[in-house]
């Protein structure tokens, strides 16, 4: 499906500075509301042309376009609860990436995540969600799965840990989108684009690194160690 309709498509390392700017103008309360105005929606009447796909939560309160203060056009975003993945989801990014020619796929978590916490009590409890909530709380438990392994006391813990559970599920959706697109990985691999992996803070408004495959100009810091975007 590559049709890479953008002549001016950012490198990976110039898509993520772009984020990271909007997230600091954001967390700092002076946005700049870029390419919003009449000129902006006059230009893209014909085509867009975002840098970068980001795949997020549906939650109200995580708003890609706001917390990286984008503007029309910049951005390419798919929403599920929960971030989970399926065929139209891996097929919306991979349309981001082949024939918008965006640059950067960011997979966004954050804390208080409902779907997370409904996982990790599916698993301490057995108890399920009804109805299709069920769907979405499946499509979690295997990124958390693995935690429960080994000491059961251990487990317990880490499964009422929700940094833990935010990370390993981010992380997991990482590898699972690289994984699963051929086309995603082939643009990886070419270096035309990088996935990042990042936990979104509600009450700072902060978007922290914890995972990345391809080159961006940076590693996710020490567990522990988080820093802002």
């Amino acid at each position: 499906m590559s049709q890479d309709l953008n002549p001016d498509r950012l490198t990976p390392r110039d898509a993520w500075a772009q984020l990271r700017s909007g997230n600091d103008r954001f967390v700092a309360d002076s946005p700049a509301h870029p390419s919003q105005n009449a000129d902006r929606r006059r230009e893209l009447q014909a085509a867009q042309h975002p840098h970068t796909v980001i795949f997020g939560c549906s939650d109200s309160r995580v708003a890609a376009e706001i917390i990286f203060d984008q503007g029309l056009g910049d951005v390419f975003v798919v929403r599920t609860a929960g971030h989970v993945l399926d065929t139209t989801v891996i097929g919306s990014i991979e349309y981001g990436v082949d024939v918008l020619g965006a640059s950067l796929v960011v997979v966004l978590g954050h804390d208080s995540c409902g779907a997370v916490a409904a996982a990790a009590h599916t698993l301490a409890t057995g108890e399920q969600p009804s109805g299709f909530v069920r769907a979405v709380v499946d499509r979690v438990i295997p990124s958390i799965v693995s935690i429960t392994s080994g000491d059961p006391a251990a487990a317990m813990a880490a499964l009422s840990d929700q940094d833990v559970l935010r990370r390993e599920h981010v992380k997991h959706t990482v590898g699972m989108l690289h994984s699963y697109s051929a086309g995603l990985a082939r643009a990886v691999e070419e270096g035309r684009c990088a996935v990042v992996g990042l936990e979104y803070d509600l009450a700072v408004g902060s978007a922290r690194m914890v995972d990345v495959i391809g080159d961006v100009g940076e590693q996710p810091p020490a567990v522990g160690l988080p820093r802002a975007v």
